[in-house]
């Protein structure tokens, strides 16, 4: 990446004529600025959402901020990453997102939900890691056990091979 002065962004973004933004990329709160540029983003008028790993603290996002965390599952190799304390600080406007490896992170996953009562927080996201779970057979776990969770594929992943800046 490459240093930008957050006017700047702003300025390209409106080139673009959308309404809205989402800020996302390995992980947007590790960036300084960060903060502020969601901050300018939602007084400049827009519909701004932020995709986070759930790593960082997400206390001082700007509450009109639509935050969508991951929650990293066994399978990811990262579950010791998550910022547990995250989880109270979500709204209704905002989503977690489990990308589910294989049928232990499907039963971890479904216990989370649970325990946290997630669903009757915010919306909960499922979707089927790139090259470890078939889409089909998670769509079908679902919809056995019933979860109030959403379904949701990686779909840059799948229209784009995972191609870097697409």
């Amino acid at each position: 990446g490459e240093w930008r002065d957050i006017d700047a962004i702003l300025a390209e973004v409106a080139g673009y004529g959308v309404r809205h933004v989402c800020v996302t990329g390995g992980e947007p709160l590790a960036q300084k600025r960060c903060i502020t540029l969601l901050q300018r983003l939602c007084d400049a008028g827009y519909d701004v959402s932020l995709e986070t790993s759930g790593a960082i603290d997400i206390s001082e996002v700007d509450p009109r901020v639509s935050r969508v965390l991951d929650i990293k599952t066994p399978g990811s190799m990262e579950a010791a990453r998550n910022r547990w304390e995250n989880l109270p600080l979500l709204t209704a406007h905002d989503q977690v997102k489990f990308v589910i490896c294989d049928r232990a992170d499907f039963d971890w996953a479904r216990d989370i939900v649970a325990e946290h009562r997630l669903a009757e927080t915010c919306d909960v996201l499922f979707s089927p890691s790139y090259t470890q779970v078939a889409a089909r057979e998670l769509a079908d776990w679902i919809v056995a056990e019933r979860l109030p969770v959403r379904y949701q594929m990686q779909l840059h992943k799948l229209l784009w091979n995972d191609e870097p800046g697409r």
